[in-house]
């Protein structure tokens, strides 16, 4: 695997890492906690931040559909802690899976998103699950504390 590569999937791993910190230690009633008004449960936030790498990664980036149901990432519930890792691990694998096929050129290529149409390049796709997955870290974590407070 290149070098860029082995860099995005180190950093995909610690975000995956950083998330499974913050599950560490919660009942499983914690992942269907609801914290607030129009607030996301950490189990979907995982299953929606997981659906989101796979499409960027694989839907986007490496033309593999995945046929993803995006509106169900959001009705999950009662689904376990040890699913919700495995959800995590399998991500990772196929992530690792999909940037060994890849090489620096392909990060200029441009792709069609299967969802709406729109242009970008595989650079920015790859960017993007990077970014959103870190977005929802974030929010996990600070649903944890507030869980913790509780």
């Amino acid at each position: 695997m290149q070098t860029f590569f082995e860099d995005y999937l180190n950093i995909l791993q610690t975000s995956h890492a950083d998330i499974l910190k913050a599950l560490d230690g919660l009942p499983p009633a914690a992942l269907d906690w609801v914290s607030g008004p129009e607030m996301n449960l950490i189990s979907v936030l995982v299953f929606h931040l997981t659906g989101a790498e796979r499409y960027w990664i694989g839907d986007v980036a490496a033309q593999e559909p995945s046929n993803r149901d995006r509106d169900s990432e959001f009705k999950t519930h009662d689904v376990g802690m040890d699913v919700t890792k495995k959800r995590l691990d399998d991500n990772l694998a196929y992530a690792r899976k999909t940037l060994e096929k890849l090489t620096l050129q392909d990060l200029e290529a441009s792709r069609i998103s299967p969802r709406d149409g729109r242009k970008f390049t595989v650079a920015w796709a790859l960017l993007h699950a990077l970014e959103h997955t870190n977005l929802h870290l974030g929010h996990i974590q600070i649903t944890r504390q507030l869980w913790m407070e509780s």
